[in-house]
């Protein structure tokens, strides 16, 4: 199935302050009383890599969502995820756990991602006792690196979510828009290496809003001179292309992948709206049940786009859950 209806990091040259624009605003309202948990769920060293449960305060076994933050994989937390998603589906009777995990450029992509595939394995195996969910109906949504994330989790995991949302993602990692200097981005003041490595290294971090040090200069610098893909994986993209291989979701597309739904703006200039179409191309191309939003006019983040399509797109992420959790809730 397939279907077209048809901010990025706001970087200021005096600041050059560094923030995500993932479903606004973390805050939940409604009917409902709802409570918040959090788990360690992994240790890195002294390191703890933690999770926010948020769901009914009740027993009632649940669905449950597994949100995964974006921050171009080198900053933001779990207090990140959700938002305007998270609310819609508390409110229909979802659990939601919003994970951390290890960033780069201190945790290369193949730990981080490890970090990923331990928080899905933990809801798997532990969320039913700590916090009644079903994991047999259990779905992985993200926006931006976290909708990057959210992908991979369609072909490396087993046993596999019931289905996907990529808010915004990509599933290319190599390609000219990472690796090579972008125009959009050099209409900033040049940021210089020293400037960039300033705010990141020593040991690993989860949260990268803490500390006196914004991270943003880090990701302007790797988007001015196209060294964002070697950054965070430690790869050369020109050179090394066969180690992206198994990080890449565009790449990994089968007739067995999940059913995902995809949300993006054409005028995207963080992450290319042709990202989208390529995952898009790709589950027609293997049979991949799917369905591709696309709001015109609307950048990163659906920033600044049409406030009904904006509606509309958030309108669309319940439905496709529902389709393939098979309800909301049952008692315990």
């Amino acid at each position: 199935m397939q279907i077209h209806d048809k901010r990025h990091w706001f970087v200021t040259a005096s600041a050059l302050l560094f923030a995500l624009l993932f479903l606004g605003s973390t805050a939940v309202a409604g009917k409902m009383n709802f409570k918040k948990t959090t788990y360690t769920f992994k240790k890195v060293g002294d390191l703890e890599i933690r999770a926010d449960v948020y769901r009914a305060d009740d027993t009632v076994i649940r669905p449950v969502v597994m949100a995964i933050h974006g921050g171009a994989l080198i900053g933001g937390d779990r207090n990140w995820a959700g938002g305007r998603a998270k609310k819609i589906l508390l409110e229909a009777g979802y659990a939601i756990v919003s994970i951390d995990y290890r960033l780069a450029p201190e945790t290369l992509l193949p730990e981080l991602i490890k970090d990923v595939e331990d928080g899905y394995h933990w809801i798997r195996t532990q969320g039913p006792e700590l916090f009644q969910v079903d994991t047999s109906r259990m779905v992985v949504m993200g926006g931006s690196a976290g909708g990057y994330l959210t992908l991979m989790l369609g072909f490396r995991v087993e046993p596999r979510p019931a289905a996907l949302v990529s808010f915004w993602g990509y599933g290319d990692l190599i390609g000219s828009w990472y690796s090579q200097p972008s125009d959009f981005y050099r209409r900033e003041p040049l940021v210089s290496k020293e400037e960039a490595l300033a705010v990141v290294g020593g040991p690993p971090v989860v949260d990268g809003n803490k500390g006196p040090k914004s991270r943003g200069p880090f990701y302007l610098y790797c988007r001015q001179n196209g060294l964002w893909p070697k950054m965070v994986s430690g790869f050369d993209p020109h050179n090394e292309k066969e180690k992206f291989l198994p990080y890449e979701p565009v790449r990994n597309v089968t007739p067995d992948y999940v059913p995902t739904l995809l949300i993006h703006g054409t005028i995207d200039t963080d992450v290319p709206y042709e990202q989208s179409v390529l995952m898009a191309q790709q589950f027609e191309r293997h049979g991949v049940a799917h369905k591709f939003v696309t709001v015109e006019g609307s950048g990163h983040g659906l920033k600044n786009g049409d406030p009904e399509l904006v509606s509309n797109a958030y309108g669309q992420v319940l439905p496709f859950i529902k389709r393939y959790t098979s309800g909301v809730e049952r008692a315990k």
